[in-house]
Formats: C-alpha cells, structure tokens, sequence
C-alpha cells in the first residue's frame, strides 16, 4: 500500500490557495449566494472552513500533547449566521494561510507512530477529501448564480 501521508499532508498545504483560486473574482452577490438550496452562502462557507480548520489545528495538538485529551464539538449550523460569517472573505483567506502553514510543519514533523500519541494519521487521511469538498461549494454556488440568470432574488433561486 503506498503512503498515502505526504500527498495528504500536501493537500492541506494547498488548500488555502485552492479556496482562494475557487472564490477569485466573485462579486458580493455571488458570495452571498447559498451554494445549494437551503444551504450556506458562498461566504459563509469560506469563513466555516476557517472556524473548522482552526478547531483542527488545535484538536491535532490536544491529540498529540495530552494523553486522553478533552475534544470539544462545536455546533457549525449555529456559528455560520454569527456577524462575523458577513465579513470580507479576505480576513478567513488570511486565516487559513497562517494555520495552514502551521498545520503542515506539525503534520510533517510526526512520525508513523510515535509512541504515546494519538494516531494523527487517520486525520491527515481525512483532511484532503474534506477539503476538496469545500473548495467545490464556492464553484457549486457560482455556477448555481449564472445559470439563475444572475438576476433573480435570493428566495427566488432557492425555490427554483
């Protein structure tokens, strides 16, 4: 079986410049454009990337430094219409450089298996395939956007 760990750990890496390729050039009309019916705008879905990841960043920690480590979930349907998810998508952009590039050096510093500490593997395995998922939901809305005509209203777009 190949090791799947570098291209995985390399997919977190890119990811920032990936969400910020996708979101290129979108107006505010388009990243207020839920990418599916019922769903989150384009921009809120930037800005959950960034909470996630953030979480991430310091769950892998709590993993590797603690020896039964206390994870806190957190309700993501009930931080998305905070203030802050109407912010300039440039503050989360900014954010998910930083812990992106942190992430990384703590992924590639590990291991297969050290001992003591949880198996951060399986997380790495994860990570990319739900990031690959939110870089598609930028594109997903503005395709969604164009082919409503780009005129018709919000309520009008998610009833059809």
């Amino acid at each position: 079986m190949p090791d799947m760990r570098e291209p995985a750990i390399a997919a977190i890496a890119e990811l920032p410049a990936r969400i910020r390729a996708a979101a290129a050039g979108l107006t505010n009309a388009q990243l207020d454009t839920p990418y599916r019916p019922g769903g989150w705008t384009v921009r809120q879905v930037v800005h959950h990337v960034a909470d996630s990841h953030m979480n991430g960043n310091i769950r892998t920690k709590l993993a590797l430094t603690e020896h039964e480590p206390t994870i806190k979930p957190y309700d993501q349907d009930s931080w998305a219409p905070l203030p802050d998810s109407r912010l300039p998508i440039d503050i989360s952009l900014a954010i998910l450089d930083g812990v992106h590039e942190r992430w990384v050096v703590v992924w590639r510093s590990l291991r297969h298996h050290e001992p003591g500490r949880a198996a951060p593997g399986l997380r790495v395995a994860l990570a990319p395939s739900r990031g690959a998922h939110h870089v598609a939901a930028p594109a997903r809305g503005v395709a969604r956007y164009v082919a409503s005509g780009c005129s018709r209203t919000r309520s009008e777009r998610l009833i059809g």
